[in-house]
């Protein structure tokens, strides 16, 4: 009788066409709930920096050293670990390009400052210019927080001058966060006039820069030359373009590099580094003074917004010389969307201004 009701148990079965076969085992399966990205920090004080981790791995790093005139995010790695940032100088690859020693990951700064350049110090710099310029310099980590795809770093910082005089008190919240494959930097800039008014005339030297990696430049068909501010100049030589993807997007529909000198609520850099297509974006704010920014954007890797420098990358149309008063205080805010789906279309980096525009 049993082994009689088995085949008749056996038949039945034979009977369900494959497909609800593999539905209805589909909905018999349990899945584990999915497990939340977790975002945390790694303080390494003897080593000036804090590690910023996605899942135990590095996805950036805040440094602060001594030697490099101010405080930077460096490395900047995409979800599958791939560095979209140049290593050079402090960790140069082959085939990168070795120009701009003051391009050092991702940075924050402004080339006239009361008259003095902030933008191009570097080691590079003789001792005897040094006076010309300014340097920031790390003050303390004020707070960290952590959480399960969120995590966010509070710093303090001080723009000086050559004889150390303070010029300018910085509070910088950056928050790291994770969305699948899309990695997230937000960086919340406010500064605070001391003593004096601060006059940051319009300089193209600015604001917020990337340099980032070979892959992700221009392909190059002609060398250049760039003159800064000062009148320096700095040869850009014409490179092997083998594995060099990189093409800039903006939000007003400009590509290449006729993004440069204009104006829009992002740009996207797409690219592809080993296998891995990659969109890096940087998004605006309509709070930011200077708003939409203009785009100091070059084919050879340097990715920058620059609000302030409007006459110079205008060519004179526009002009805003900005100031910030003794005791008063100006507030920056930018997302940097790192996103290796590669499928950050107008559409959802629009969404992505949006959702931007309702943070304070």
């Amino acid at each position: 009788m049993i082994s009689q009701l088995k085949a008749g148990i056996f038949a039945s079965l034979l009977l369900i066409p494959f497909s609800d076969w593999s539905e209805a085992n589909k909905m018999s399966t349990i899945e584990p709930p999915k497990k939340a990205d977790a975002v945390t920090f790694v303080r390494k004080d003897a080593e000036k920096k804090v590690e910023v981790h996605v899942n135990g791995e590095l996805f950036t790093a805040y440094l602060y050293p001594t030697t490099i005139d101010k405080p930077v995010l460096y490395p900047i790695k995409s979800a599958k670990g791939n560095d979209i940032t140049r290593g050079y100088p402090l960790a140069p690859r082959p085939g990168e390009r070795v120009d701009h020693p003051h391009h050092i990951g991702l940075w924050f700064n402004y080339g006239d400052v009361n008259g003095l350049d902030f933008w191009n110090n570097s080691d590079a710099i003789p001792a005897d210019k040094k006076d010309k310029y300014g340097s920031i310099v790390h003050t303390g980590i004020l707070k960290t927080k952590e959480g399960k795809d969120k995590a966010e770093l509070e710093v303090g910082m001080d723009w000086v001058t050559s004889t150390g005089e303070v010029l300018l008190k910085e509070k910088t919240t950056f928050v790291f966060s994770v969305e699948g494959n899309k990695r997230i930097i937000d960086r919340i800039t406010t500064l605070t006039a001391q003593s004096k008014e601060v006059d940051m005339t319009d300089n193209k030297e600015g604001m917020l820069g990337i340099r980032v990696a070979r892959q992700l430049e221009h392909p190059s068909d002609k060398p250049e030359i760039f003159t800064d501010a000062a009148g320096i100049a700095t040869a850009v030589p014409s490179l092997n373009n083998e594995g060099v993807t990189g093409m800039y997007r903006s939000s007003a529909g400009i590509e290449g590099d006729a993004v440069w000198g204009t104006r829009g609520n992002w740009v996207d850099l797409s690219g592809e580094i080993n296998g891995e297509k990659i969109d890096l974006a940087i998004i605006d704010h309509p709070a930011n003074p200077g708003f939409p920014t203009y785009w100091h954007a070059r084919g050879y890797g340097l990715f920058a917004a620059n609000p302030l420098g409007q006459k110079a990358l205008s060519n004179g149309k526009d002009e805003l010389n900005f100031k910030i008063a003794p005791g008063k205080s100006a507030t920056f805010r930018y997302r940097i969307v790192v996103d290796s789906d590669g499928d950050e279309s107008d559409e959802k980096l629009n969404q992505e201004f949006e959702a931007f525009s309702k943070i304070k």
